[in-house]
This record gives structure tokens, C-alpha cells and sequence, in this order.
């Protein structure tokens, strides 16, 4: 064969590889990231309205509306929890490197079988019933959904800076139980989220 045959069958097999690679490109699925959406909206299901008149002084017996959220999207189905805390201005958040969870008490739970794609959106309504001080620290009694959830273990001074965490939580069939976050192929991913109340008497 002579050189320019050579050069001609090299330029095939190079441009049949390229052509190859895009083929394989074009044709094999990407793969989809895996995750969940998780929120917290107002009284009206918008990003705004956490708080009665727009301040997040609450006074007892006032009733707070809010409405947590969260959608599937993982590709299976799954098992989660929504974990409620009480934290003040002293407690840890979860941290994003360790994947530990807030070191703070728990509320209340709140937990449902999700199918790939499906949106799990509940009211999340709550009130002071009642507060007590002692020392100057405020602790408040909850009521949740209509359920009286009786005095927190965890107070804030003067009754300032208390803090809802809603932490997601997922049943991880390996471990048998549920764990903080969830798993997006090898990788641990966490979510939460916090808002900020002060527990007040009115003037």
C-alpha cells in the first residue's frame, strides 16, 4: 500500500473513533444527580410571612402557620423523617463536613414513604402556650398541630433567640435506621434548615 492508502486508512480509523466516542456520548444516559428539596413557607406557602405582624417576637397563645416541605428526587422510592429541634443561641447547627446533627432537642418527628418525584407538603403550626423564667432564662411550653407538647428542655436568656431546626433524615437499608441526610451515589449529603423566634410577653 502505498503512502497516501496508509495516510487515507489512518484518517478512517481516526475519524471512526471520533465518530464512536460522540455516538457513545450521545446515546448513554447521563447520569442524574440524586437529591431531595426540602423547605419552609410562610403562612400564605410563600418564602415570606413567618411571623404574626411580621416580627419574630411571638407572643404566648399566638399561633405561628407555617408549612414544611419536601420533594423526591432521588429515583426510588424512599423512607423520610423531619426531624424537629429546639435550639437557642448556644447550639451547635449540624455540621456540613462530619454530618452530625444539631445538638439540640427534639420537638417532634414527622415521617412518610416519598415515590420518586412526590411532594410531601404538611402544615407545621405552632404556639407558646405558656412560659415560665428561671434565672433569666425563658423556657416555653409548645403546642404543635394542635398537640401539647408540654415545657422544652432547652431555654433561651430573656427568651431571645430560640430557633426551630428541621433536620431530613432518610432509612438507609444498609444501616437499618434512619440516618442524617442520604446518600447521591457514594457521596453523604445533609439538609436543614433553622428559623429565628423570640418568646415575648406583650407590652
Amino acid at each position: 500500500m502505498t503512502e497516501r492508502g496508509w495516510r487515507l486508512v489512518s484518517i478512517f480509523f481516526s475519524a471512526l473513533i471520533i465518530f464512536s466516542t460522540i455516538a457513545y456520548l450521545w446515546i448513554t444516559p447521563r447520569p442524574r444527580e440524586q437529591f431531595f428539596q426540602f423547605y419552609v413557607l410562610g403562612e400564605r406557602r410563600m418564602i415570606s410571612d413567618y411571623y404574626p405582624e411580621g416580627k419574630g417576637d411571638i407572643p404566648p397563645n399566638t399561633q405561628v402557620r407555617w408549612y414544611l416541605g419536601v420533594t423526591n428526587f432521588m429515583g426510588s422510592v424512599q423512607y423520610v423523617l423531619i426531624r424537629v429541634k429546639l435550639g437557642n443561641a448556644l447550639t451547635n447547627p449540624p455540621n456540613e463536613t462530619t454530618f452530625a446533627p444539631a445538638d439540640a432537642p427534639v420537638v417532634c418527628e414527622f415521617r412518610r414513604v416519598l415515590l420518586n418525584n412526590e411532594t410531601w407538603e404538611f402544615p407545621f403550626f405552632w404556639e407558646i402556650s405558656d412560659r415560665m423564667e428561671e434565672g433569666g432564662v425563658v423556657y416555653i411550653a409548645l403546642n404543635v398541630n394542635n398537640e401539647s407538647l408540654g415545657f422544652q428542655e432547652l431555654g433561651a436568656k430573656g427568651g431571645r433567640n430560640f430557633r426551630f431546626i428541621f433536620e431530613l433524615w432518610t432509612y438507609s437499608r444498609e444501616e437499618g435506621d434512619f440516618i442524617f441526610g442520604w446518600y447521591s451515589g457514594e457521596e453523604r449529603k445533609i439538609s436543614w434548615l433553622q428559623i429565628w423566634f423570640n418568646s415575648t410577653i406583650p407590652g
